[in-house]
């Protein structure tokens, strides 16, 4: 077998991995959404409320406003523009910067759509903190997700220095941690509110990321996908059929 057929058939396993992990976000978030529906998540969002509460403080609060901010349709849609910038003018990436558009634009169009789909009020209306209409999901944490996730994908994708793509990947991964815990912390979501933003964004990027890269590789790649793929279980199936 060739190097280039071992290579896209390994590349066709791993973006059939990604729709499973897909798939299973799907099964998670629907049953977050029933337990949701059925208010059957009442304890979990008292707890973690509770314990948020307890480090309460003035000097906390700007803390999670701050965070909250970063999460923000301004501050996102802001860096979204340094993004396509990039991906336009100095990586010259057409298909980045359409499934750039895809990712962050239709996540933030199935956001409302979900919310609109479960109508669950917000624990508080609070319009300093961008804390109005439906709470589930949480668009903060789902457009973080998307935005930030794309972003360490970009990273990754770029073949940066290990210690720039470790560093990027913690900081980032933090700060989508952080700007959930703060729409909870300032009264703008409940906790399963966060967690159903974080899973329904988890779906939407791994969705996005794996049609990108299955097109880049299309394009890149002599080998037909499920030739390549045929060509790399052909072994494996061999195997298995004589041991019985």
């Amino acid at each position: 077998m060739d190097r280039e057929t071992k290579i896209s058939g390994l590349a066709f396993i791993v973006l059939l991995i990604g729709l499973g992990l897909a798939a299973s976000f799907i099964v998670l978030f629907a049953e977050l959404a029933d337990e949701m529906l059925e208010q059957e998540l009442g304890v979990f969002d008292a707890v973690i409320i509770a314990l948020l509460e307890t480090v309460g403080s003035n000097a906390m609060d700007l803390v999670m406003f701050i965070f909250t901010e970063l999460g923000s349709v301004w501050v996102i849609g802001f860096l979204s523009i340094i993004v396509l910038w990039i991906l336009s003018f100095r990586m010259r990436d057409k298909w980045g910067v359409l499934f750039f558009f895809v990712a962050v634009g239709g996540g933030a169009l199935l956001t409302f759509l979900l919310k609109h789909l479960f109508n669950r009020d917000r624990p508080s209306i609070n319009e300093a903190i961008d804390a109005v209409g439906y709470s589930f999901p949480s668009g903060h944490a789902m457009g973080s997700l998307v935005f930030y996730g794309f972003v360490i994908y970009l990273v990754i994708r770029t073949k940066q220095k290990p210690w720039i793509q470790w560093l990027s990947v913690f900081c980032l991964s933090l700060l989508i941690m952080l700007i959930g815990i703060s729409r909870i912390y300032l009264g703008a979501h409940f906790p399963s509110d966060i967690a159903a933003g974080y899973i329904a964004g988890a779906i939407w990027l791994v969705l996005s990321l794996v049609a990108l890269e299955w097109i880049q590789w299309q394009q890149r790649s002599p080998v037909p996908p499920v030739q390549a793929l045929r060509k790399v279980l052909a072994p494996v199936y061999h195997a298995v059929l004589k041991k019985f």
